[in-house]
């Protein structure tokens, strides 16, 4: 009988040692594909030496902003970004487009889109998983000892400015503005920010270089990550006139056009109707609601989340399942109504978010938004964006070009 006990005991010992090392072998391997890196012929320095974190099997909620760039999509980050619980980043995918777009030709082929792709989301799920060294293989100059000042908008990110990332002298307990983040923090600690990404439930991310929501489909079915999107349109002849301001350089032939009236005859439409066709792709896809996508998926309208910000950030955080933090709506009641000319940055938020819902109308001229509408006409009805069948129409304050649309997220 004590030998039975005494065999009944060895095997327990030899079972949970046996669970042990098979924990550990699970969790040492190194879960990092690199197609994009080798594809690209990038070396694979930290998928063979970097270290190694456990993927999220926990149900925390991850978010991808999946928008295109002057659709308020910095203002959406920051409705994560004030939130104490989530660790907000802002455009990380711009490292992996700054490295590899050189290596491309002008025109970049569908193998070429494929490796940013493949590169993109190997990127994202090491990051939604608080894996920051991941990010070193797209930062140049490469970081030192884990540490780098090259990181692209580091300000705009309220974690990374804060202690215990950052912690500068005198400082207290405020979070830097960005530009200020940017001088008085000194160099990123990527150990030290991953530990504070670790700490926190929720890990969020806006990028404006994914072109459709169906590129993500592999992360959004991936049960570790817990991933939820938001993709964020904006009425596309609102996002012309935006860019048009902003980068006056690149879209100079748009504003030779508004100046004199003529149609340039070398005018890049691409520069509009790419924005149209990755919308209606990305939108045909959300709002067939495929299996994929149920309750993985939500469409929101710059236009109705800056007409009542409040509400449509209720409803944001609902289909989230996250607690709205109380610094979130402070900072919607401090950011809305404000001045944008108190704005010094061409990304600022600070705005009357119910007066730029439409100003659009008084910066493009009638022609313009004719040949916008013509060249996104499906899109426009998509999204329920009425079209200006005049000048006067165009101009009126009082005729709204919103159609009252009710897009419920897909759960």
């Amino acid at each position: 009988m004590q030998c039975s006990w005494k065999a009944v005991l060895l095997l327990a010992l030899a079972s949970i040692a046996i669970q042990y090392t098979a924990i550990r072998t699970f969790t040492a391997k190194s879960f990092h594909t690199c197609p994009g890196l080798a594809e690209a012929g990038l070396a694979e320095r930290l998928c063979e030496e970097g270290p190694t974190f456990v993927y999220n099997l926990s149900r925390k909620t991850h978010v991808l902003i999946l928008a295109t760039t002057r659709s308020g999509s910095s203002f959406v980050g920051q409705l994560f970004n004030q939130h104490l619980d989530v660790f907000y980043l802002f455009e990380p995918l711009y490292h992996v487009q700054n490295t590899l777009i050189p290596r491309f030709t002008q025109g970049k082929s569908p193998a070429d889109r494929r490796v940013m792709l493949g590169a993109s989301r190997d990127l994202l799920r090491s990051l939604y998983d608080c894996d920051l060294y991941f990010l070193e293989n797209y930062i140049k100059p490469p970081p030192v000892n884990h540490t780098t000042d090259r990181i692209f908008r580091r300000g705009a990110s309220r974690v990374l400015c804060s202690r215990p990332v950052c912690d500068p002298p005198g400082s207290g307990d405020l979070v830097l503005e960005e530009g200020d983040c940017v001088r008085k923090c000194g160099l990123l600690n990527l150990t030290v920010a991953a530990e504070a990404c670790r700490e926190r439930s929720h890990v969020a991310i806006k990028t404006v270089r994914v072109p459709e929501v169906n590129d993500l489909r592999a992360l959004v079915e991936d049960p570790r990550l817990n991933l939820k999107v938001i993709q964020l349109v904006r009425d596309p002849r609102g996002i012309l006139a935006s860019r048009s301001e902003t980068f006056r350089d690149t879209y100079r032939l748009w504003r030779l056009w508004y100046g004199t009236g003529r149609k340039p005859y070398n005018l890049d439409v691409t520069q509009l109707t790419t924005v149209c066709e990755d919308f209606s792709n990305s939108v045909s896809t959300g709002l067939t609601r495929p299996p994929w996508l149920k309750g993985k998926y939500m469409l929101v309208r710059y236009e109705d989340l800056a007409r009542n910000p409040m509400k449509k950030t209720e409803e944001i955080y609902g289909f989230l399942g996250i607690p709205l933090d109380s610094h979130v709506a402070r900072w919607i009641q401090n950011n809305t109504q404000g001045d944008p000319a108190l704005g010094k940055h061409k990304y600022g938020t600070v705005r009357n978010s119910a007066a730029t819902a439409e100003n659009w109308r008084f910066r493009l001229s009638y022609d313009i938004v004719a040949f916008a509408q013509n060249a996104c006409q499906r899109v426009l009805a998509q999204l329920g964006y009425r079209m200006a069948a005049s000048e006067q129409e165009l101009k009126d304050p009082s005729i709204s070009l919103v159609e009252e649309r009710d897009f419920r997220p897909f759960s």
